[in-house]
């Protein structure tokens, strides 16, 4: 066929991950018009609390996958 290319040869050689990098998630450009509570400007009001970081682990085991 004529005008077609090779797909190795019309694909850029790097991963898609790597092109991705630097691009926004819609959540972090809604944050960023919204702030984090659908309240512009106003600060996080999300605070790990006592019970909360008492409970969560220090040392987490991942174990193994097998």
């Amino acid at each position: 066929m004529l005008g077609v290319l090779p797909l190795e040869v019309s694909m850029k050689q790097r991963p898609l991950s790597e092109n991705r990098d630097h691009l926004k998630t819609e959540d972090e450009m809604q944050r960023e018009i919204l702030g984090p509570r659908g309240v512009p400007g106003e600060p996080d009001p999300a605070r790990m609390t006592p019970q909360q970081r008492k409970n969560t682990p220090k040392d987490i085991d991942d174990g193994h996958t097998a």
